[in-house]
């Protein structure tokens, strides 16, 4: 039997709110404040609290942090979209308004509590050991807490998602994150990588193939869209994936049917798709690189990752639970940050994202001579041309590029023109003239930093003439 905990400074509300729940089969507590609830129960000890926003001393929402791992309900009599938006950013899985509806609250706290019991028993199966994805997205800045927030909401549905973001910013750990809060969670998760598979071969490995079908199809052979039946695919950097590919994926998405390469009839499959891609698919999609209509089949729910170098602190946070893991992983002592290492952390600007983070952190440990690790020791590509440098003087008005053979007067950016955009126009107007040396050399980075930026913003580079 569920147990829940009333956290309400109004005698009446709690005690109507207590004889519905107890009626419905919850065993229930109920306190007036928070210090109250803290005092006297053990907070871990309940499958979900509900707890009042305006309470006599501390707000409702600090239960949320003292309760950890056990959902917390705000209830508010103020009906608003912003106190409820509030305390879903401080971590509140849910909002109640009153005067309440008893069927919409027995129906939210049923939700609730199925949806954790489906995450204890994934949790139970793959050992205490092995920490879920949610819990291995770390982060407290405002980005991260509303992303947080999207992934439960968009959990509880099976609407298809786009993960966008900028490669190495963790976009599987969130589309993990969303399965296993789904009711899908004891089903399979498939991922697949559509840019590490043959264009040749793509159809064939997500739809699968009948014998026959093409030289080599000696036997028929399911595809990865069936294995993933009754659960959730995920298809990363879905903007490599080729037209004719897309096609036979819009009709998966329309119908809800699959047809083997070679075969006549089509497969009824129940799948719930997660995409991701680095990529921006509504410009691809006005070139004719990307179907705009399967675009928006995909853009039902859009969760944008952020990039590391917009998290502040969280850097730091992260930092430190890869350094712990890089440590057990290598038998190494324990071993800290200097406080110089922990300020180069905050100011790089990581276009590896988490990726590099995490590759830069055990390459540290390995190299330690120590119980510190030092800013040498990470080994970042930091000098004085470095994007982060040249960020910072697009930002105070001036240009890192050389003034020979440019006139500074026409090319120096305008107030309102981002770095993004000021980068992608240099090139696009320079790199019919200049190599990728000379580029670089121009704009005052690496050659390294060049590519890295072409990845991030979609530029490619000019076709070498035969």
């Amino acid at each position: 039997m569920s147990r829940i905990l009333i956290v309400e400074d109004e005698s009446i509300i709690r005690s109507a709110l207590r004889r519905l729940l107890e009626r419905n089969s919850y065993t229930v507590d109920d306190a007036g404040s928070v210090d109250e609830a803290t005092s006297q129960f053990n907070l871990n000890d309940y499958n979900l609290i509900i707890s009042d926003l305006r309470l006599p001393g501390a707000p409702g929402t600090d239960l949320i942090n003292l309760a950890k791992a056990v959902p917390v309900v705000i209830m508010t009599s103020y009906a608003s979209m912003r106190s409820a938006v509030d305390a879903m950013k401080l971590g509140a899985v849910d909002y109640i308004a009153k005067p309440f509806d008893h069927d919409e609250i027995l129906e939210t706290i049923a939700n609730i509590i199925k949806l954790r019991g489906a995450e204890d028993k994934t949790t139970q199966k793959k050992g205490n050991s092995q920490p879920t994805p949610e819990n291995q997205m770390v982060g407290n800045c405002a980005a991260m807490k509303n992303l947080f927030s999207r992934i439960h909401k968009v959990a509880r549905t099976d609407a298809t998602v786009l993960i966008q973001g900028e490669s190495g910013t963790g976009k599987e750990l969130a589309a993990r994150a969303i399965h296993q809060q789904s009711d899908r969670s004891e089903s399979p998760m498939v991922s697949v990588n559509c840019a590490s598979i043959p264009e040749t071969l793509i159809e064939s490995e997500l739809f699968g193939h009948e014998k026959g079908a093409f030289t080599g199809a000696d036997s028929a052979r399911n595809g990865l869209i069936e294995a993933a039946n009754g659960g959730t695919l995920f298809l990363d950097e879905i903007g490599e994936l080729p037209l004719e590919a897309q096609a036979r994926l819009l009709r998966f998405l329309q119908e809800g049917e699959i047809r083997r390469v070679g075969a006549v009839k089509s497969i009824h499959v129940d799948v719930r798709l997660i995409a991701a891609t680095h990529r921006n698919l509504k410009a691809l999609a006005k070139t004719g690189e990307f179907r705009e209509d399967l675009y928006y089949r995909l853009y039902v729910m859009e969760l944008q990752m952020p990039p590391l170098r917009e998290r502040g602190e969280d850097i730091i946070e992260i930092a430190q639970q890869f350094l712990q893991k890089s440590c057990e992983k290598l038998g190494s002592p324990l071993l800290s940050f200097s406080a110089d290492a922990c300020q180069t952390m905050i100011r790089y600007n990581w276009p590896g994202n988490v990726r590099e983070l995490q590759n830069a952190i055990e390459r540290a440990v390995i190299l330690a001579d120590d119980h510190s690790i030092t800013t040498d020791l990470l080994g970042l590509d930091i000098e004085p041309g470095s994007l982060a440098e040249l960020e910072s003087s697009f930002a105070s008005g001036h240009s890192l590029v050389a003034e020979s053979d440019i006139d500074l007067r026409e090319r120096r950016p305008e107030q309102n023109l981002s770095l993004d955009d000021y980068f992608q126009r240099f090139v696009l107007e320079n790199q019919d003239s200049m190599s990728e040396t000379k580029l670089a050399k121009k704009l005052g980075i690496s050659r390294k930093c060049l590519w890295e930026r072409r990845q991030k913003l979609g530029i490619p580079r000019k076709a070498k003439e035969l």
